[in-house]
């Protein structure tokens, strides 16, 4: 056990997407840069995999070649119900790729920018130390400890730091599938959408020729097919025969579901403590309906970069993040509840029909606004 505490100039906890990004992003800038990630390497997660316009923009600007990873690109979006499904363009360009392979390159890429990162290491607690410092406990007993903090754990919370629980309890589920080649045809540079009693679900292509299925569900709904995955996968092809027709004849590419549960969508932190910048999930958490849960975590490492090298506190950071995200969580949140509801399983054939010019509006109005902060490229170059 390392008795006396190592010390860096800022201190980032989670090595996820926002996580890197703002390690990158500051020591580029010849800040000093820890970074501890609690997995010894990059793992499939719960994720979407959507990488947006404004997402494709920010890893460019932090040197992720996308292309060279095999991303696979994403044109419409389809929103499928029962045995109908509608069909819109996207409005700006898309991508996707897993995760494994995006917190891979964002690693590699803080290695080469000279943050000092951690693997395997697992922080228990973060408080506030002597002198004005925050200090991080580690589950092996050494301590760090600095100035500023960037919180970035994702949907783990640390003790003493947690969000508030999750009303609706929601469970998601990740399963990768290999399509039949016609399947795989079909879906190839789309997004489709699935609407299902309790809650919703998603499946795109991502790299390799596989593809991802993605689906969150309420507790309640979960518990009613004996919380077993199987029949819960069961019952969304039942309630939905279009996945039923994308599925048929996949082959399952893990052994089982990678899950994750009581996702507080709609969250957006208040405040924060001085020195202690919380981004990513620990900032905002975005419903998985509008694929923006990427895009946020880089914006929010984006702002929180530059708000720290502009010398702005933390908590007023904190302040004009949630004020300008507000409107576009807001958006995203009646769009998400309005679609999985039984009045709008009613107007389905309607609901349909309009769809094209609704995606294309919503997807507007819920993108994150890249004028809301200096550009990632002004941050890290």
């Amino acid at each position: 056990m390392n008795q006396t505490p190592l010390k860096d100039e800022v201190l980032i906890l989670g090595g996820g997407v926002a996580g890197c990004a703002a390690s990158i992003a500051l020591a580029r800038k010849g800040r000093s840069v820890t970074l501890i990630e609690r997995e010894p390497t990059p793992r499939h997660k719960v994720c979407g995999e959507f990488l947006s316009g404004e997402a494709l923009e920010d890893l460019h600007a932090l040197g992720i070649d996308l292309a060279s990873l095999g991303a696979a690109p994403i044109d419409y979006v389809r929103l499928a119900a029962a045995r109908r499904a509608a069909e819109a363009p996207l409005p700006f360009p898309a991508a996707s790729l897993t995760r494994k392979a995006l917190d891979t390159a964002l690693i590699g890429e803080a290695v080469a920018a000279g943050v000092r990162v951690e693997r395997g290491r697992s922080v228990q607690a973060l408080g506030r130390a002597t002198g004005n410092l925050w200090q991080a406990m580690l589950d092996d007993g050494t301590t760090y400890e600095a100035p500023t903090v960037f919180l970035a754990t994702g949907k783990h919370d640390l003790r003493g730091h947690a969000r508030p629980k999750d009303p609706q309890r929601w469970v998601a589920f990740k399963m990768y599938f290999r399509l039949t080649p016609a399947q795989a045809a079909e879906l190839a540079r789309a997004s489709e959408l699935m609407l299902y009693p309790g809650g919703y679900g998603g499946i795109q292509p991502v790299e390799g020729g596989i593809a991802n299925l993605c689906c969150v569900v309420q507790q309640r709904y979960f518990a009613r097919v004996g919380n077993r995955w199987e029949n819960f996968l069961a019952k969304m092809q039942q309630d939905c025969p279009h996945l039923a027709m994308r599925l048929a004849g996949a082959e399952p590419l893990l052994a089982k579901p990678i899950s994750v549960t009581h996702i507080p969508y709609g969250y957006i932190r208040r405040a924060t403590e001085k020195g202690l910048y919380c981004i990513g999930d620990q900032a905002a958490v975005i419903p998985s309906f509008t694929g923006d849960g990427i895009s946020i975590a880089l914006h929010t490492a984006r702002c929180a970069a530059a708000a720290y090298l502009a010398a702005e506190p933390a908590p007023l950071f904190q302040a004009k993040l949630r004020s300008g995200l507000l409107a576009q969580m807001r958006l995203a949140e009646f769009a998400a509840d309005g679609l999985n509801n039984a009045l709008a399983r009613a107007v389905l054939p309607f609901a349909l029909r309009v769809w094209p010019g609704v995606m294309r509006v919503t997807a507007k109005l819920t993108r994150v606004a890249q004028s809301a902060a200096i550009p990632l490229h002004a941050v890290v170059s």
